[in-house]
């Protein structure tokens, strides 16, 4: 598949959120990170535009097992809270899976390791350059609202 075909699916993915655990099986996991109140984003190597961290998860991982490894491939954190969210179902024009999101909040950033992301960078925004733009602010204020529960 052309990566502008894949560009392409990547920006008409959407999603339906679901409370957590109703779905069962989790073939993603997407991690919000929030360092200081800043939203930490990856870019990939090959895409010139801003994502989560996250993935799928391998054979035999539960999700969370899956969000704190996708979480240090991605942007190297290793030191940070993390907390199951909300579950999601996300599809395209091409396909379709269930996946679990997580929120970290992370207390230091660590050296990015050498796999797929080129760099992390901390946003008070979320900016236009999505990887995915239909969902990754769904995914943010899922995360922030859970968040405020916790605070209080």
């Amino acid at each position: 598949m052309p990566n502008e075909e894949q560009e392409e699916i990547r920006k008409e993915l959407q999603c339906e959120i679901y409370p957590l655990n109703s779905l069962k099986s989790y073939k993603y996991v997407v991690i919000c990170s929030l360092f200081n109140n800043k939203i930490v984003l990856s870019k990939h190597k090959f895409r010139n535009t801003w994502e989560t961290q996250g993935g799928h998860t391998e054979d035999g991982e539960t999700p969370i097992d899956a969000a704190k490894r996708e979480l240090f491939e991605e942007s190297g954190i290793t030191d940070a809270d993390i907390y199951p969210v909300c579950d999601y179902y996300g599809f395209n024009s091409k396909s379709h899976s269930n996946g679990m999101v997580f929120l970290a909040v992370v207390h230091s950033l660590s050296k990015l390791p050498a796999f797929e992301m080129e760099k992390i960078i901390c946003f008070d925004n979320l900016p236009k350059d999505l990887t995915y733009p239909e969902v990754t602010p769904i995914f943010f204020e899922e995360s922030k609202k859970f968040l405020s529960t916790v605070k209080n």
